[in-house]
C-alpha cells in the first residue's frame, strides 16, 4: 500500500511538477507512487520505446519502487465512467492517503481532463455497493502540483522546499531527452533552465534555493505553526 499517489496525465508531468517533493517525501520514509495514465505518446522526437526507457530511468533518479500506467489514450484522455473505475481500482488496491494531481486549470485538455477524473475516482474508490475490485477507500486529501502550459501569475496555496533535491530533480527531468532536448534550442536559457529559473523564483518566496508550488482546493489543518518556515 502506497503512502501517496501522484497521478500524471503523461510520463514527464510528475517530474516537473513534483520530483523534488517525491523524492523529500521518500527520504522521509513514506511509501511513494507514481501513475501515468498515459503513455505521452505519440510525439515529434519520441516513441512508446524512448518513452518507456527515459520513464524508467527517470523513476530510477527518484528513487520510486512502484510505478505504473494505466494505459489511457494520450491526446484524447476524458474522465468517462470506463476510466473512472479503472482509476478507482487502482486507489482501492493501493489505498493511498494522499493523492497529487494537476492544478485544474490548463490549455491542455488532458490535464483538465485528469483533474476531472481523478476527482471523480477519488469519490468513486469509497462506494461500498459496486462492482469495483477491493475494499472501499477514499483519500484523506487530493494536493495540485503545477505542470501546466499557461502563462499565469499563480498563487499557491503553500511552497515546499526541494533545494536539497534540485539537481537530481534536473537530471529526472533530462531524462526524458526526446521531450526537453531533442530538437529544442540550445541556445541559453535553455527550457530546462527556464524549469530551474521557476524553481529559484518559487524558492525565494519562502526564503531557500528552490521551491516547489502547490494548490489545494480545501482547506489545510495545522496542530501546531511549528513547521511553518
Amino acid at each position: 500500500m502506497l503512502d501517496i499517489l501522484v497521478i500524471a496525465p503523461h510520463p514527464d508531468d510528475a517530474e516537473l511538477g513534483m520530483a523534488g517533493a517525491i523524492m523529500k517525501f521518500i527520504a522521509e520514509g513514506r511509501r511513494v507512487g507514481v501513475l501515468d495514465l498515459t503513455n505521452g505518446e505519440p510525439t515529434p522526437h519520441g516513441s512508446l520505446e524512448i518513452r518507456a526507457r527515459e520513464t524508467a530511468t527517470a523513476s530510477k533518479i527518484m528513487g520510486l519502487q512502484w510505478r505504473e500506467n494505466l494505459g489511457l489514450p494520450n491526446r484524447s484522455l476524458e474522465p468517462t465512467l470506463e476510466a473512472r473505475a479503472k482509476l478507482a481500482g487502482v486507489i482501492r488496491r493501493e489505498k493511498p492517503k494522499w493523492l497529487f494531481a494537476p492544478y485544474w486549470v490548463d490549455a491542455h485538455p488532458d490535464h483538465v481532463a485528469a483533474t476531472e477524473l481523478i476527482e471523480a475516482a477519488r469519490f468513486w474508490a469509497k462506494l461500498t455497493r459496486t462492482d469495483l475490485p477491493g475494499e472501499p477507500h477514499h483519500p484523506a486529501r487530493i494536493f495540485n502540483y503545477y505542470c501546466i502550459h499557461l502563462r499565469q501569475a499563480i498563487q499557491p496555496a503553500f511552497v515546499l522546499d526541494i533545494s536539497e533535491f534540485w539537481e537530481r530533480k534536473r537530471a529526472a527531468i533530462l531524462a526524458y531527452e526526446s521531450q526537453f532536448v531533442t530538437g529544442r534550442p540550445t541556445e541559453p536559457p535553455t527550457l530546462v533552465d527556464g524549469f530551474e529559473i521557476e524553481a529559484a523564483y518559487w524558492g525565494k518566496t519562502i526564503g531557500v534555493r528552490y521551491g516547489e508550488p502547490f494548490a489545494n482546493r480545501e482547506p489545510l489543518g495545522m496542530r501546531s505553526m511549528g513547521e511553518l518556515i
